[in-house]
């Protein structure tokens, strides 16, 4: 009698620690990283006129926030700028927003709306080595209006930090335009995520006293 007890624990236990691994697999699985260019491509000037441009990838694609993009490239030789819509335009690399040049760059949709990527060489921006991002709104949180500031309230201005960021290959504007620098604060849905972990807790709950 106790071995068949102590069979069907074990059982028990091994059913939550498959349940508790897909909730983790769901809710990793809500972001994705997109290869610019698609899986075999690279952060290069299009020479191919049968392959997509860049814009025209971005447009077969959903991006979404938390999303990524991985920007592969030779470090010594090219860099990704995150610029304005202006300088995207006209290829100015004299002021990005951000510039990575590590080689192999990923980049968070932190917010939706546009975002735009040139070469750090001009030359490669003018070849049409560039992109355009459009982020999908996060409608899951339309319902949640933000808190304004008190009337007498003062935004104290951001002092510049200058130079280059602490991350390797990495640069950062201390004056973006507005609207177009990364946010720092998630833009995950907190009902999904407040689901999952009491999901889970419940189920670290329930293991313990099973095998107790």
């Amino acid at each position: 009698m106790a071995q068949t007890v102590l069979s069907l624990k074990r059982k028990a236990l091994h059913v939550m620690l498959g349940i508790l691994s897909v909730l983790l697999l769901i809710q990793r699985g809500n972001a994705f990283e997109f290869k610019v260019g698609g899986p075999k491509g690279s952060w290069t000037v299009p020479t191919d006129p049968n392959v997509a441009s860049y814009n025209e990838w971005a447009e077969m694609n959903r991006f979404q926030i938390d999303d990524t993009l991985l920007f592969v490239y030779p470090a010594d030789k090219d860099s990704v700028l995150q610029v304005t819509k202006d300088d995207y335009t006209n290829c100015n690399t004299a002021s990005p927003i951000v510039k990575f040049s590590d080689g192999h760059t990923v980049v968070k949709f932190n917010q939706s709306g546009p975002y735009y990527f040139i070469s750090g060489v001009v030359d490669n921006c003018l070849k049409n080595e560039k992109l355009i991002v459009i982020v999908m709104a996060d409608r899951s949180n339309q319902t949640v209006a933000p808190t304004p500031p008190p009337p007498s309230a003062e935004v104290p201005a951001p002092s510049p930090t200058g130079g280059e960021s602490p991350s390797s290959g990495v640069d950062i504007n201390p004056t973006p335009a507005p609207g177009q620098e990364f946010p720092t604060k998630n833009g995950g849905s907190p009902i999904v995520l407040s689901l999952i972990g009491s999901t889970g807790a419940f189920l670290v709950s329930l293991i313990l006293l099973l095998v107790s």
